[in-house]
């Protein structure tokens, strides 16, 4: 019988069968000699062990189209990264990063910032400025009130999709919107901290319809650029690639160099600034690793 992983909890699995139902699996001891981990969202063939009981062994992991790190799931084709509008403040380095990392591994990405009801005019619209040209779609929702939550559904149609952001933003609200049935545990803000109370410890995965799913994952509060050399990272930046070829120096990195097509962007307003210093922050830090790599 073939199904589908949607939650993995202390060595259980809980594999959905199409027709079938739910089965609580435990993985054979091969995939521990042959170091591969079964995740959320693998596709697996296993036999059932007790009927009455709904348990059964996970036999092999079908190959995988896709396998993402962090979160660690399996056979997405885009991810929708969560942010609140304005409480908690958004992070945008720590969105910046996940955005580059999701590049890095070919997975389109939508961005969506939540509770804008609690936003004013000019905060979304700062938003949406900052990030119109970063190469994702840039959403604004209200997990409460249900606005923008039938754009967002629209645009999960027919796609495997996975859910990150920090804590407190939203998410569980958010996914309880789209799949009433999932009934996830939701948090509230901490007033001293400002900060979200974590309510995912793991990931699942939810049928929305035929075709379409979608993943909650454990909310984060970093991100570390890794296995990349700092020459990349502007290709990650998608509003500098008209401006790649036109800096006076061959092989510009945007930095320090005279005559870079995209500083002179950045100063005309044609770059968010905002995301330009992003860029630079990311680019000292992987010229810092590349130095503590060679001493």
């Amino acid at each position: 019988m073939q199904g589908r992983i949607v939650k993995g909890i202390a060595g259980f699995y809980y594999v959905y069968a199409e027709g079938f139902g739910l089965y609580e699996c435990r993985a054979r001891g091969i995939f521990r000699n042959r170091k591969l981990k079964p995740l959320v969202g693998d596709q697996v063939e296993i036999e059932v062990v007790d009927e009455n009981d709904r348990e059964g062994n996970i036999l092999e992991i079908l190959p995988r189209v896709t396998e993402l790190v962090r979160p660690a799931v399996a056979n997405v084709d885009q991810a929708l990264v969560i942010f609140a509008a304005t409480r908690p403040k958004p992070n945008l380095s720590l969105l910046d990063r996940f955005l580059l990392m999701m590049d890095r591994q070919s997975i389109p990405t939508m961005i969506c910032f939540n509770k804008m009801d609690e936003a004013s005019e000019p905060e979304l619209a700062a938003l949406g400025s900052i990030y119109r040209d970063c190469g994702s779609r840039v959403l604004f929702t209200s997990a409460r009130e249900g606005a923008g939550v039938g754009e967002l559904r629209d645009l999960l149609r027919g796609h495997t999709t996975t859910v990150a952001g920090p804590s407190g933003v939203g998410k569980s609200t958010l996914i309880n919107r789209i799949v009433p049935d999932a009934r996830m545990e939701t948090g509230n803000i901490s007033e001293k901290i400002d900060r979200g109370k974590h309510t995912t410890r793991h990931s699942e995965l939810f049928r929305i319809e035929a075709d379409s799913y979608i993943f909650d994952t454990p909310g984060f509060s970093s991100l570390e650029p890794e296995g990349m050399e700092k020459e990349e990272l502007r290709y990650s930046f998608h509003e500098f690639d008209p401006y790649e070829g036109g800096c006076r120096f061959q092989g510009c990195v945007h930095s320090m160099e005279p005559g870079c097509a995209v500083k002179e962007a950045v100063q005309a307003g044609r770059i968010s600034r905002e995301r330009y210093d992003s860029y630079l922050q990311l680019y000292r830090e992987l010229q810092e690793k590349e130095k503590r790599r060679y001493m």
